[in-house]
């Protein structure tokens, strides 16, 4: 036996070690995505048909074979259509591993700072005043079909403008700000809202639409609710509450400021305290 285990070992070659650290790698960011999406209770259900074609096979249960092989082909199909959205954010995810865009490369410290200080600054001004807010900050992914459903604006960020735009007695009030680098490139724009259940039924259309963007695109969405001045953030589908603005400053420079670079500045931030220089 011992001379079988050696002549097995003897016979792996380092491209099929190379092969299996693939597709364990494969499997594990697979069952990673699963666990983070609503596909979790559909994969459990397809584990369980599975299962009983496996039993009718070996039992040779023809009638049971023959229903749930129909439905493993049925349900293929029926995956790719229900988690449209998913699969979609995957494969985006996939291809924008380790690519940097290079609105954020182009821009200088000093810019990327001001960006950060005036967005921080307008949503500290909403969410005292508890004005409805919906932000999105243009990732990799552009936003070109979501600006489209706006209009177009192309102007330098202040917190001013941000506050004409959310004002309610203003025409554009109604939608969200794109941000695209450091300049608002359109508002008004009409966001997709998620389906998802799970985030809570007491949120109402701003966090939905901020998700629903979140699912199918890298953009970073900031919400800010009109009913207790709440902060939001949603990312990859994941929404997060009730943030306090140190957090959203940290998140926001993680975003405009390479890893590591953006360490001084919020040393800077957090030594400074509140800013009162709101343009």
């Amino acid at each position: 036996m011992l001379d079988g285990l050696t002549g097995l070992l003897m016979s792996i070659k380092i491209t099929d070690l190379i092969d299996i650290v693939i597709v364990a790698f494969l499997l594990y960011k697979m069952f990673g995505f699963i666990r983070e999406t609503r596909a979790q209770q559909l994969f459990r259900g397809i584990l369980l048909i599975v299962a009983f074609f496996i039993i009718s096979e070996i039992f040779n249960l023809s009638l049971l074979n023959w229903l749930m092989s129909r439905l493993i082909t049925v349900g293929l199909i029926a995956v790719v259509i229900l988690f449209q959205p998913e699969i979609r954010r995957a494969l985006e995810q996939l291809g924008r591993r380790g690519v940097l865009r290079n609105q954020f490369k182009d821009l200088s410290k000093e810019s990327a700072y001001a960006t950060v200080h005036m967005l921080v600054d307008a949503i500290d001004d909403f969410s005292s005043t508890k004005t409805g807010a919906l932000i999105a900050i243009e990732g990799e992914t552009m936003l070109t079909d979501i600006i489209e459903t706006g209009v177009v604006l192309n102007s330098e960020i202040s917190v001013r403008l941000l506050g004409n735009l959310f004002y309610e007695g203003s025409p554009l009030h109604d939608g969200a700000v794109i941000i695209r680098g450091d300049r608002i490139y359109a508002a008004s724009c009409v966001l997709p809202l998620t389906d998802r259940i799970s985030i809570g039924k007491n949120l109402g259309t701003r966090h939905r639409a901020g998700v629903g963007l979140s699912e199918v695109c890298d953009a970073f969405v900031i919400i800010v609710s009109e009913e207790t001045g709440a902060i939001s953030v949603a990312k990859d589908g994941v929404l997060r509450r009730f943030l306090d603005l140190k957090s959203l400053e940290k998140m926001l420079l993680d975003i405009y400021i390479p890893s590591g670079e953006s360490q001084d500045i919020f040393s800077r931030l957090l030594k400074g305290g509140k800013r009162s220089d709101k343009q």
